[in-house]
């Protein structure tokens, strides 16, 4: 028997953890600074959202308004804010993906990331 035995590979999966841990709240601080677009209509509404997906900006053409058919309207903002974030999740796929199986992820132990 070897006195000790499993205890320095211990010590350096606890400091794996940390680094993981710290790279996952770095790549998460990133993402909640990064805007990513999306847009409907062929550009006529268009969505700002960050990487963590808070809406931040809207624009909207002023062709995109008829006072007669505001549904449209509210169907093309709806769409643009899905598509930008569609492309919210994307990026965080991208950049938390690896850390989180790395984590042991896999749809546990993150809250609101869909994995």
């Amino acid at each position: 028997m070897i006195p000790g035995g499993g205890q320095p590979n211990m010590q350096q999966l606890l400091q794996q953890a940390q680094k993981m841990q710290q790279d996952l709240a770095k790549a998460q601080e990133e993402l909640a600074q990064t805007e990513v677009d999306g847009q409907a209509g062929g550009g006529l509404v268009k969505a700002t959202v960050t990487g963590s997906g808070e809406l931040r900006g809207l624009k909207i053409d002023p062709q995109a308004v008829d006072p007669e058919d505001t549904e449209t309207l509210a169907d093309l903002i709806v769409a643009a804010v899905q598509a930008a974030n569609e492309n919210a999740q994307n990026l965080q796929q991208q950049k938390l993906g690896p850390l989180a199986q790395g984590l042991g992820g896999g749809g546990t132990g993150i809250p609101g990331l869909p994995f």
